[in-house]
């Protein structure tokens, strides 16, 4: 399978080349045969990959030892559900995978529009070919993961050979988000590449309107709710598994996964004034085009090693090559823009400071400014060793200083944004709109500061949780009273029924919603506490209301591992309330070890329970630290909540159509005849 898979991949950079020179020679000649010639060929690449996707995946699950790859990265013993996430353990297996991520979405795109949009996809195939052609290069000639085993041999020559056994999987993805997560997070970063494709063809073919961004909008959300969930999946592997009482670091890896994060965000948001006013067009296709090549600068920034982070594969020489990708792109990009930028041509102005583009302008000027800030951070140590020679990491206080006021100020706008008018928003709107929510937010704050809380930025961060809750409360029951009047069925019902007549608007209510669950957790962080003691049998630990005492330790081996875990009961009030088991693996057939934490998480705050380790001392008596991390669980749950408001906004919009009788039919007390016609009982559900 290793050949076969090989070879595959060798197939299907021969497509992807033809594909890439057969659609520029049909955007040259338009030829129709040419046109489907190329599409059919971006259709077998994408299949090609699949196939050697699939290979690498069977060299896994038979515990092929004759392959590099898989003698690097599995064992027999490893669990056939870690050997799925083996894949992309290494460098090699993870490019491969980004291919297969990509073909995904390419194969979707070439299919769906096979008979559309002629005069665009051309040049959307082109697009999306050469990418593939950079990935397959790398999987073909540079980092191929299909390599056999082999040792020199008496005559010098290399000679096969096969191991019993492999190396393992590293500890630390030996977990179960670790294989959940980066699927997530590779989709997220793959499927920018969309919208990318379809804004750059836009701009190359002068295609009239904003048609390329209602055709996108569904991929552009399907990527960033991928990129989302990856993030907050990262998050909690490295919570429950990293064992430092944290779930964000300001890693450089990331950061890298949250850059495009940050300007997809700003495009999906901005680019509601392209499709309502016709503005913005320049700045909405360099969103597009520095979402992209933030998705590639992440890879590079994961893959070259110019950069320290746990999350980061070893140092290599690849790096070059995604700098050469990078350059080539931007170059493109600039190219398209100066050639064809009356094309981009805004058809309306800002008409007032106080009006729904303003808010829409203001956001994006802080997601840009937090992506320059956490770009030349994340930099910044790259930077200081080119030119002073010495490498200077910018640490976690640079990172909060800047990005806490610009995400409460972003925070603010979530609720500000969507109650002002298109164009202009008078007094009497501002006044009915936001009076409440403002009072209410007052109220939520003072109530807070005289029960004593006194961090500023946790109590304006609660502020503004309330006042956006309010707000967004406001709308579904405004939207719901009037379906509710009109029906008389519940509020409940009526709500549901408002969102999915107009789901962009309310599931992007739903996702604000989860955003401020999300904002909550974070304003926790601000009251943590943590406390390290060594322990013994019997003895016990004091860390807020609970009460940590040692009533052994014990042993467990498993078929990939053995782990030494603590039995760890927790009281409250001098009454028991449950045991708590953290553990540290020892994994034989690599000799690394893990850390499985113990956490008792409720809404309020969890306990997080970590077995750090032997004394150093030299009496080898185990050592607990244990954290009290409030309200982290409002971050899992409004991640859940942004994600769900995600797939509702995917949703097609369902409306009430009326279903009319004739004129002679019964009138009831208070209702009007309408041109000869009145509404029957009856309402059928219609969908755009």
């Amino acid at each position: 399978m290793d050949v076969f898979g090989s070879f595959a991949l060798v197939l299907a950079f021969i497509c992807a080349v033809y594909a890439f020179v057969g659609g520029i020679a049909a955007i040259v000649t338009r030829h129709p045969l040419l046109i489907k010639s190329a599409r059919q060929s971006g259709i077998a690449t994408c299949c090609l990959i699949f196939i050697a996707t699939f290979s690498i995946e069977y060299l896994f699950f038979t515990d092929n030892f004759a392959s590099a790859y898989v003698v690097s990265h599995s064992n027999r013993a490893l669990a056939t559900f870690y050997k799925i996430g083996a894949l992309w353990a290494g460098q090699e297996g993870s490019l491969l995978f980004w291919s297969f991520v990509l073909a995904i979405y390419v194969f979707s795109v070439l299919v769906a529009y096979r008979n559309k949009n002629g005069e665009l996809m051309p040049y959307v195939g082109v697009i999306l070919a050469g990418v593939q052609i950079f990935f397959l290069t790398l999987n073909n000639f540079i980092a191929s993961p299909f390599k056999a085993l082999a040792v020199p041999g008496a005559n010098g020559a290399m000679e096969f050979v096969a191991r019993s056994d492999g190396n393992g999987l590293t500890p630390l993805l030996q977990y179960p988000e670790m294989v959940i997560h980066p699927p997530h997070l590779y989709s997220g970063y793959t499927g920018f590449t969309i919208p990318f494709a379809f804004a750059l063809a836009a701009l190359l073919a002068r295609y009239p309107g904003e048609k390329w961004i209602h055709l996108t909008r569904k991929w552009t959300m399907i990527a960033w709710g991928f990129q989302t969930a990856g993030i907050l999946l990262g998050a909690h592997w490295a919570y429950a598994v990293l064992g430092w009482g944290g779930y964000w670091g300001w890693d450089p890896v990331e950061n890298a996964s949250l850059l495009p994060w940050l300007t997809g965000t700003a495009f999906l948001h901005s680019v509601m004034m392209q499709e309502k006013r016709g503005m913005m067009k320049v700045w909405n296709v360099w969103l597009v085009f520095s979402t992209f090549l933030l998705c590639i600068m992440g890879t590079f920034l994961t893959r070259s090693g110019v950069v320290s982070s746990v999350h980061a594969f070893a140092q290599s020489n690849i790096g070059r090559w995604f700098v050469g990708f990078l350059v080539v792109i931007f170059l493109t990009c600039l190219v398209a823009y100066v050639k064809n930028r009356d094309y981009l041509t805004s058809e309306n102005q800002l008409d007032s400071v106080v009006s729904r583009e303003s808010s829409f302008l203001f956001n994006n000027l802080v997601l840009l400014v937090s992506c320059v800030a956490v770009l030349s951070g994340t930099l910044f140590p790259v930077l200081s060793e080119a030119v002073s020679g010495s490498k200077i990491s910018v640490g976690a206080p640079f990172f909060n200083k800047v990005n806490i006021p610009l995400g409460l100020f972003l925070l603010f706008l979530t609720g500000v944004g969507p109650l002002l008018a298109w164009r202009k928003t008078s007094a009497e709107s501002l006044k009915r709109n936001f009076a409440w929510p403002l009072i209410l937010g007052l109220i939520g704050g003072a109530a807070l500061f005289f029960a004593g809380m006194r961090e500023f930025y946790a109590l304006l961060c609660f502020s503004l949780c309330i006042f956006v809750t309010t707000t967004i409360l406001m709308e579904f029951y405004r939207g719901a009273k009037v379906i509710r009047t009109r029906s008389g069925a519940s509020f409940l019902t009526s709500a549901i029924e408002l969102t999915m007549r107009n789901t962009r608007r309310y599931g992007g209510y739903i996702v604000h919603m989860g955003m401020v669950l999300i904002f909550i957790g974070l304003a926790g962080a601000a009251f943590t506490q943590n406390v390290q003691k060594e322990m013994q049998q019997g003895s016990s630990m004091q860390i807020g209301k609970y009460t940590l005492v040692l009533q052994g330790l014990d042993t467990k081996p498993e078929a990939n591992y053995t782990g030494h875990r603590l039995i760890v009961e927790v009281f409250v009030a001098n009454k028991p309330i449950m045991m708590l088991y953290p553990e540290r693996r020892e994994f034989e057939t690599n000799g690394e070890t893990g850390t499985m934490v113990a956490i008792y998480s409720t809404l309020r705050e969890d306990l997080y329970v970590v077995y750090a380790g032997q004394s150093p001392a030299g009496s080898d008596l185990p050592v607990i630290h244990a954290y009290l991390n409030p309200l982290v669980k409002w971050i899992w749950f409004g991640g859940v909540i942004v994600v769900f408001g995600t797939l509702v906004a995917l949703m097609p919009n369902r409306r009430a159509v009326l279903v009319l009788t004739g004129a002679g039919a019964k009138q009831t007390a208070g209702e009007t005849l309408v041109r000869g016609m009145t509404p029957s009982v009856t309402i059928r559900e219609g969908h755009d």
